[in-house]
């Protein structure tokens, strides 16, 4: 490996080799080489240009002044593709410095009652004209025809539902997930609209999501149906798992007003996983813990297994402190038990 000093000293030398060139005679010879043989290219090109070809343009279409309750049924092209003959100098413009503008079709003036339209291009060719050189010849238009079918549809309002996978980062979860708009009018012909119950995203996936999501999102295109709006965002929220306990009062439920419950702990201590975020507006009378009396008379002596009558939004894992509770069913008198 060359040190510092021979590094430098090659350094110096292919200095001393590039002025040398730079300022001798072959240095003159080379450039002026150069410039002739560009100078040659540059004119074989335009020579070259100067004839005829044929090449391929694609101009864009759209379908405009369609109302929501009409549904295309068929396929329609985003573009047409031109075949046309110039020079080789129009052709180059028409690739590198021209942008078409959309050949605009308005429905309203080609629908039909039978719900088909069958459009010749040749009845656009001067809107395809108006955008080529005048010295352009136009061979042909692919498809040459507009063919189409559409319906008119009746419409109701769908859920939006996130459709694919998405997994949270280690010791995260997706704690909800909010549409705008969460739901979406929905236009289709009249047996299909009764099979629709909601209006599903595109397939996407995200891994290992620790932070908010917000993306926009196409939802599913489906033969003969149309959504309003046809996109929506979504924000994906996660949040932390965190351990909590809370005590909740085992309540009896069903009892005759001369009986009464007594347990043995009366209070069930209530050990669960709940997010960080939910466990702030987690409130102790969103968990019950019920138990009817004819359930206690069938267990005559045993003891009562907890279980939980209601589990809050959110909650998971979820344990008693103890499992079973020791139980008496009393007498009260008329007085206590108003």
């Amino acid at each position: 490996m060359l040190n510092r000093n021979e590094l430098s000293r090659l350094q110096k030398r292919l200095n001393r080799i590039m002025k040398d060139f730079l300022f001798s005679d072959r240095s003159r010879e080379f450039f002026l080489f150069l410039f002739f043989f560009f100078v040659a290219g540059g004119f074989w090109l335009l020579q070259t240009l100067n004839g005829e070809f044929e090449d391929d343009l694609q101009v864009p279409l759209r379908l405009k002044g369609i109302s929501n309750d009409v549904v295309i049924t068929s396929e329609l092209p985003q573009s047409v593709q031109l075949r046309v003959k110039d020079r080789g100098t129009v052709l180059l413009n028409y690739k590198v410095g021209k942008d078409f503008l959309p050949l605009n079709i308005d429905f309203d003036k080609i629908k039909g009652n039978d719900h088909h339209v069958r459009l010749p291009f040749a009845q656009l060719e001067k809107q395809l004209l108006s955008q080529l050189n005048a010295s352009t010849r136009l061979l042909s238009v692919k498809p040459d025809t507009l063919d189409f079918y559409y319906t008119r549809a009746k419409s109701k309002r769908v859920p939006v539902r996130l459709k694919g996978k998405v997994t949270a980062a280690q010791t995260y979860f997706l704690a909800d997930t909010l549409f705008r708009p969460d739901s979406v009018e929905v236009y289709a012909p009249v047996a299909m609209l009764d099979t629709i119950t909601a209006a599903y995203t595109n397939d996407t996936e995200w891994s290992h999501v620790a932070d908010t999501v917000r993306r926009t999102l196409d939802l599913h295109a489906q033969q003969g149906v149309k959504f309003i709006p046809q996109q929506v965002e979504v924000e994906l929220f996660t949040d932390v798992y965190t351990e909590a306990v809370i005590e909740v009062p085992l309540e009896g439920v069903n009892f005759p007003h001369d009986k009464a419950l007594r347990a043995f702990p009366s209070k069930i201590k209530v050990l669960f996983q709940v997010g960080k975020n939910r466990y702030k507006s987690l409130r102790a009378d969103e968990f019950q813990l019920k138990v009817s009396y004819d359930e206690l008379m069938q267990l005559g002596n045993q003891k009562y297994t907890v279980r939980l009558h209601q589990l809050p939004q959110g909650v998971l894992n979820v344990r008693f402190v103890p499992e079973q509770v020791d139980f008496l069913i009393e007498q009260v008198s008329a007085y206590e038990s108003h």
